[in-house]
């Protein structure tokens, strides 16, 4: 089998980016990222996978996405799908800035087309079941690090692949479920909510991120690559602050509180004129400031309220008197007031009025431009700005542009198209 140099002619990522003349103008005109010429196989499907790999190339790296002929079952998650109707807009918002290539590796071909992939790859992320890429004869430990020894590979699954679950699938409501996130969410009278997001997922892609990231930095002392291990259990884990905290201080199993905090009072929503408002007084400053701008300065000095610990025993109480004060003013009149006080407050506002708010856009949090609208890269650096999005492009598209530039000839390619190695022909 064939291997390819990393610097190999016609596999360089400038060259690819050229072929985009709308991404190569937004990206001469933003930086190309600090990850750029890093190379990045993603072999995953779904969410946490995807996320990781498109957070890569938000910041420069090359991906490529390797696809089934049936393609990522997020695909058809719609409503709502984008205009081609191809795919939806779940699908989209985790997969742009992505070539995408499809192999059926069902076929002895599309296994020699992968390992000839993972040859030229710094990263390679999956989440596959356990055992797939050793049952294909590329397992990192055994084949893949011996063969590739710089290769940084990253591993999503739900419970690891060892331990008394390991191997088992996982998804974000069953590790929400798991994870003891669900039982302390929702209210005291209430059955466990579902947080409203795939928030496990979202987390672990974030950790995977980390992980890699520090695989590389290791590899410029040591040389060598490493696996990264991350899975859906170690990231709803590390969301449980402070309740994990506070069981293992103080015994008592944490129960859902609804909107409230576990120890903060007030922290919670409260129901202004027009709509619902979250403040938050973390402090014994910002208590006083929240009851003058309410108008109950005297509540401050109250003895049932003249620190945490005391408004906490007494929280019924103090929610009732300060949600007479606020159930009288607009949410806007609030929330100018206690800013200009220094109290934490907001609206609890909707997807959209969040998206189209003064500040999400000053930040770019929502970008519309003529080739590309969504949500916006999370991570600013101030020497080293992030690539443009580019949309999501449909399952296959770029096969024959990155079969071809691997040094495959065009014939070859189309033979293998016909012989259904992409699909169906």
């Amino acid at each position: 089998m064939n291997t390819i140099p990393h610097t190999s002619p016609g596999f360089d990522t400038q060259e690819r980016i050229d072929g985009r003349a709308a991404w190569r103008a937004a990206d001469s005109a933003t930086g190309h990222g600090v990850l750029a010429g890093l190379r990045v196989l993603d072999l995953s499907r779904v969410l946490a996978g995807p996320y990781t790999a498109q957070m890569l190339a938000d910041q420069g790296a090359e991906v490529i996405k390797v696809e089934a002929p049936a393609g990522d079952e997020t695909r058809g998650w719609g409503p709502p799908f984008v205009e081609s109707g191809t795919s939806s807009a779940y699908y989209g918002s985790l997969n742009h800035s992505k070539d995408n290539i499809c192999l059926d590796l069902r076929t002895e071909q599309g296994l020699e087309i992968l390992a000839h992939l993972i040859a030229g790859a710094d990263v390679v992320v999956e989440n596959f079941k356990a055992g797939t890429m050793a049952r294909w004869g590329l397992d990192f430990d055994t084949v893949l690090s011996r063969r590739h020894p710089r290769l940084i590979y990253c591993r999503i699954t739900g419970f690891g692949v060892d331990g008394p679950m390991g191997g088992l699938p996982g998804y974000d409501a069953v590790l929400q479920s798991f994870g003891g996130l669900m039982s302390i969410n929702g209210y005291p009278d209430g059955s466990p909510l579902r947080v409203g997001v795939p928030i496990v997922d979202i987390v672990t892609a974030h950790l995977a991120v980390t992980g890699i990231l520090l695989a590389l930095r290791e590899l410029e002392h040591s040389g060598s690559g490493q696996l990264v291990d991350a899975a859906l259990l170690d990231g709803v884990v590390s969301m449980l602050h402070p309740h994990a905290a506070n069981w293992i201080v103080g015994g008592s199993v944490p129960q859902r509180t609804g909107d409230f905090h576990p120890t903060v009072v007030p922290y919670q929503v409260f129901h202004a004129a027009d709509g619902d408002f979250f403040v938050s007084a973390a402090n014994d400053r910002q208590f006083r400031s929240l009851t003058q701008v309410l108008g109950v300065p005297e509540l401050a000095d109250d003895a049932r309220f003249t620190s945490n610990a005391l408004r906490y025993a007494h929280r019924d109480e103090l929610v009732a008197l300060l949600g007479e004060r606020i159930a009288l003013r607009s949410r806007a009149e609030l929330a100018a007031q206690l800013e200009a006080a220094g109290v934490a407050a907001s609206a609890v506002n909707t997807v959209d009025e969040a998206l189209q708010s003064a500040q999400a856009r000053h930040r770019e949090l929502f970008i519309e431009a003529p080739d590309y609208r969504g949500v916006g890269v999370p991570i600013s650096l101030s020497r080293s700005p992030h690539r443009r999005p580019r949309p999501a492009v449909a399952r296959g598209a770029d096969t024959t542009l990155v079969l071809t530039a691997m040094g495959y000839p065009a014939e070859q390619v189309e033979s293998w198209r016909s012989a259904g190695i992409f699909g169906n022909p």
